[in-house]
């Protein structure tokens, strides 16, 4: 018998070489397979933001793969906090330009 899958939410900041690497994308691909729903965007200091939204396995998988990222990029660091659940996301989003 498993704890029942509780529904929350992470904000991410991973720092490193992070932005013009594909690293979004790879973001997005993941969540999908993973079922979350959120969104992934650039920050103008060159961070990459994650909102996820699920269960807590999901959300430690999707930490995994964040820290992992695409072939170009170098995660050096990764910031992970709690966050409200906001039920207006249905769907994992990539945001901003």
């Amino acid at each position: 018998m498993g704890t029942p899958h509780k529904t929350t939410a992470r904000r991410f900041r991973i720092s490193g070489r992070v932005q013009g690497v594909g690293y979004r994308y790879f973001v997005y691909h993941s969540a999908g397979q993973l079922q979350l729903r959120g969104y992934v965007m650039n920050l103008p200091d060159g961070d990459v933001e994650v909102y996820a939204i699920g269960d807590f396995a999901q959300l430690e998988r999707l930490k995994e793969k964040l820290l992992q990222g695409p072939g170009m990029a170098r995660v050096t660091h990764l910031d992970e906090s709690a966050a409200p659940v906001d039920p207006d996301y249905t769907l994992f989003n990539i945001e901003g330009g």
